[in-house]
């Protein structure tokens, strides 16, 4: 990976905060240490385009998933500037059935403005991902630290899920990103820059392997000791429902059906072979005028349709 360079991202705004977070990290590192699995984008070789990627597809898809999908793309397009030079549609092809497909278009129009602004190297500097089409603070923070072994605070669902448990004391985070969760991430970060991504990385890991959101592992984690969920009883979730991840018979299912005819179209496909895929014509033309205004569908004349060329 390229070297890490020295990130202007401030310190923790409260001390006492921070240094509650000490007794933490070296237990957690350190368990990172045996037990991080070995994933492609961990590799020196996978530089910050191949992290970048991995970050794009890992958005609400597992692991198992996104690695035959990543594979392909980084052998395809092994440099941003060789997935700026194909049409947006072909990154719509190449996603596949990883799901949410407005992050294949996302995806591309990164590797787009890389190329144009940057000479086709992902910047390492924080604000300067951040202005990137399709990355928003989550994304900008994790290559940051991933890729370039910057202090940024990483919070994902598993990450939210950790520091819920283990310094709040309550079973789930907000269904939401709070800025009290935010503060909060920023206390933890080790002071020490290779420290602190490191510390990202395995507080992840930890929310991925052990402290999932169903049947946590409590004997298997390196803080139980000291996790306020656990010493409190392990109090039952109090706050707002947790969302469910509906999929059968939602425009989701039905977009992902008219995709995957486009996907396999080595042209233009026409309206009679889309109105196969879905019964109620209703939903159906929904989820097709939803493609469409995406930009992940374009109409043609006569009644034809292709994922988009521009």
């Amino acid at each position: 990976m390229t070297a890490p360079t020295k990130s202007s991202h401030s310190g923790p705004s409260d001390p006492a905060a921070a240094s509650s977070g000490v007794p933490l990290h070296a237990p957690v590192i350190d368990w990172f240490a045996d037990h991080a699995r070995d994933l492609p984008w961990r590799r020196p070789e996978a530089g910050a385009w191949g992290v970048m990627v991995s970050e794009f597809m890992l958005q609400q898809t597992p692991v198992s998933r996104v690695l035959p999908v990543y594979e392909q793309w980084l052998a395809r397009w092994p440099r941003p500037a060789d997935l700026a030079a194909e049409a947006p549609g072909e990154a719509v092809r190449a996603w596949g059935r990883l799901g949410y497909p407005r992050r294949a278009l996302r995806l591309h129009g990164a590797a787009a403005a890389i190329t144009e602004r940057h000479g086709g190297d992902v910047p390492s500097d924080h604000a300067q991902l951040l202005a990137l089409p399709g990355i928003g603070e989550y994304t900008a923070a994790a290559v940051a630290s991933f890729a370039y072994g910057q202090r940024h605070p990483v919070l994902d669902t598993n990450v939210r899920r950790v520091f819920a448990r283990a310094v709040t004391g309550v079973q789930y985070p907000p269904n939401a990103t709070t800025a009290a969760e935010r503060k909060l991430a920023r206390a933890l970060l080790p002071e020490q820059e290779s420290r602190a991504a490191r510390w990202a990385a395995a507080s992840m890991e930890l929310g991925a392997l052990v402290c999932t959101a169903k049947n946590e592992s409590c004997r298997r984690c390196p803080i139980a000791g000291q996790c306020a969920w656990r010493l409190a009883g392990k109090p039952a979730h109090e706050g707002p429902p947790r969302r469910g991840q509906t999929y059968a018979g939602t425009d989701r299912q039905v977009r992902g059906r008219l995709l995957a005819v486009l996907r396999e179209a080595s042209g233009a496909v026409p309206q009679s072979a889309l109105d196969q895929v879905w019964h109620e014509p209703v939903q159906r033309a929904r989820a097709l005028d939803g493609l469409v205004s995406d930009g992940l569908v374009e109409p043609l004349a006569d009644g034809l349709y292709r994922l988009p060329l521009s």
